[in-house]
């Protein structure tokens, strides 16, 4: 039995049918009220999900919002390959590091 790919190995085509078999996984989990298994399958969409993102288009300084956390902010110390490592504006300041398929773009020109 030969060993599993890394999604870093992966193309895109064969990212997107893992996401497709991890999402049909997920919505079986959420039909059982397999919370944690949800959660896992979750963790394990957005870690793939950021394999077909470019890592450059993520700006250290950089403030993010992010996804399925509405009114949190993210700000960007420096990466490490798929990973952005920061703090949340809102948060207590603990340096954590999230996917970078979790983090979505900010509209600048927000009337505060």
């Amino acid at each position: 039995m030969g060993r599993e790919k890394r999604y870093s190995e992966m193309t895109e085509y064969e990212l997107n049918q893992e996401i497709a078999g991890l999402r049909d996984k997920a919505r079986k989990a959420e039909q059982m009220g397999m919370v944690s298994e949800l959660a896992v399958y979750e963790r394990k969409i957005a870690m793939a999900r950021s394999y077909m993102l470019n890592p450059d288009d993520f700006k250290p300084g950089g403030i993010y919002g992010i996804e399925g956390d509405p009114g949190s902010y993210f700000k960007i110390d420096y990466l490490n390959g798929v990973f952005a490592w920061g703090a949340r504006l809102n948060g207590d300041g603990n340096e954590e590091a999230l996917p970078i398929s979790l983090l979505t773009e900010v509209e600048q020109n927000q009337n505060t």
